[in-house]
């Protein structure tokens, strides 16, 4: 009876998944609520940052959402309580859903240029550090997630190329020596994306619009575009300028799984196939790739100037293209939100165990552990503490409790202005840089891990972890030292 039981719980779910579903039942924040709420607090948070450590085998949001609403039944917390952390954040909502959904209207002119560059460029090591400059600068004013996107499209159109040729070479050839160089390519692609996904990472920390908890930090702080790029310049600018040092040291070193070269017939069958397509290019097309560009250009305008919220200005951007490009259906539209809604949803599921957070005082003794020290150590202390957490669960949600926390203690008048914005700025550049070092931290990441590329290039998740190591050393190190040295 129990095995029967057992077998149509949860339907067809997974076996490890519903004993997972078991063990939070048996492990239950209500049991320990009786005991403390403070305790149940921990374990319901211990419990989501689970929930996010296994985000690629279930996508959070049904876990982690039922554990919200559990917070919310046994008085946790309150809906209200989740209704204005939500409120408080909507700034960072409506860059999620406009601005990411805004860039997949440019996606036709982005994905010409990476195809343009990599055909053009013969060289890897320049190769590399074009893909990580461009993936870098796009990602500062741009989506991440969409930039990641385009990245990987570019590769898995390589890769279909490759592979009907590799096919055929094999059936006419020497099976073994077609064999050796599609796993070579592989690597080739394996090596790219990641310099790319890298890339994201390192531009994305440098401007308000780059990753979502900088617009939550910058929200919280009162900076504008500009503001917010001049307060974390003092870190982002050397750790950009040490990660794309680093990236042809690792492929002329040949280290952690880099070097590996592109074959001939690779290059030939890619070259073939894009000047193809460049002949069946049609007025339309320039027509719409010009429209992009001039869109483009003035999003980064608007940016700048900040003309009005992020989040309206990406609505504005998708309203001017789907108007000169013809996109009138409403599936035209909904394809556009694809990226963008379930990590939204997710967000909104942080923002109540945030929620938990700030009414249990969760945080606040590690807090004061940091306050502890004084000065230059005090922040190096923060930075560790937000990058340790950052790469074991999730950087926007580690960001969201520490500062908030901050933010309180600031009101509460136990520091000056002046260090709130400096312990923002690492709480910032904490949550952004040592994130590397797994696809938990890094929304980038964990979007390649789980895309349709990866298995084909044998990206897995410790090979991730591999590819990123040197990255996340040497990055996390400089972040460290301009800290200590800057601020």
């Amino acid at each position: 009876m129990i095995q029967i039981l057992f077998d149509n719980f949860l339907g067809k779910a997974p076996r490890w998944y519903k004993l997972t579903i078991i063990a939070f039942l048996i492990i239950n924040p209500i049991i320990f609520y009786l005991i403390s709420p403070f305790i149940a607090g921990w374990v319901l948070l211990i419990e989501f940052i689970f929930t996010l450590a296994l985000a690629l085998q279930c996508y959070p949001v049904p876990s982690g959402g039922l554990l919200a609403i559990e917070a919310v039944a046994i008085n946790m917390t309150s809906a209200e309580g989740v209704y204005n952390e939500v409120a408080a954040n909507l700034p960072t909502l409506l860059l999620l859903i406009f601005m990411v959904a805004g860039i997949y209207y440019l996606k036709d002119v982005l994905l010409y240029f990476f195809t343009k560059v990599f055909v053009a460029v013969k060289n890897k090591i320049i190769l590399s550090m074009l893909f990580a400059v461009m993936a870098g600068i796009l990602s500062a004013f741009l989506d991440a997630l969409t930039l990641m996107a385009i990245i990987i499209a570019v590769c898995f159109n390589f890769y279909a190329i490759y592979h009907r040729v590799a096919g055929n070479a094999a059936a006419s050839g020497d099976p073994a020596k077609a064999a050796k160089e599609m796993e070579e390519f592989k690597g080739f692609l394996r090596n790219l994306v990641m310099h790319g996904a890298v890339g994201t990472t390192l531009g994305g920390t440098m401007t308000i619009v780059g990753e979502p908890q900088n617009l939550m930090i910058g929200t919280k702080m009162g900076w504008s575009f500009t503001e917010f790029f001049m307060h974390v310049s003092i870190i982002s600018v050397p750790v950009a300028i040490s990660g794309i040092l680093l990236c042809p040291l690792l492929e002329i070193f040949k280290v952690c799984g880099f070097g590996y070269q592109l074959p001939e017939s690779a290059r030939a069958a890619i070259l073939n196939d894009t000047r193809s397509r460049t002949l069946q290019i049609t007025k339309e097309n320039i027509f719409k790739y010009i429209t992009q560009i001039i869109v483009g250009m003035l999003l980064v305008a608007a940016l700048a100037l900040h003309v009005a919220e992020i989040g309206l200005i990406g609505l504005c951007l998708i309203i001017v293209l789907s108007a000169f490009s013809g996109l009138v259906k409403e599936h035209d539209f909904a394809e556009s939100f694809n990226n963008a809604m379930p990590f939204v949803t997710l967000i909104i599921i942080f923002f109540a165990i945030l929620a938990v957070v700030h009414d249990q005082h969760l945080v606040t003794p590690l807090i004061q552990w940091v306050f502890q020290f004084d000065g230059k150590v005090q922040l190096l202390a923060l930075y560790f503490v937000n990058g340790t957490l950052s790469f074991v669960s999730d950087s926007v949600f580690i960001a969201s409790v520490f500062i908030s926390e901050i933010d309180q203690a600031f009101a509460a008048g136990a520091f000056s202005r002046e260090w709130y914005e400096q312990l923002g700025t690492v709480v910032n550049m904490g949550t952004n840089i040592p994130a590397l070092a797994t696809p938990n931290g890094q929304a980038a990441f964990l979007f390649l891990l789980t895309s349709s590329l990866a298995p084909l290039l044998r990206l897995s998740y410790m090979e991730m972890v591999k590819l990123a190591l040197p990255y996340t050393l040497v990055t996390t190190g400089v972040g460290a030292v301009a800290i200590y040295f800057q601020m």
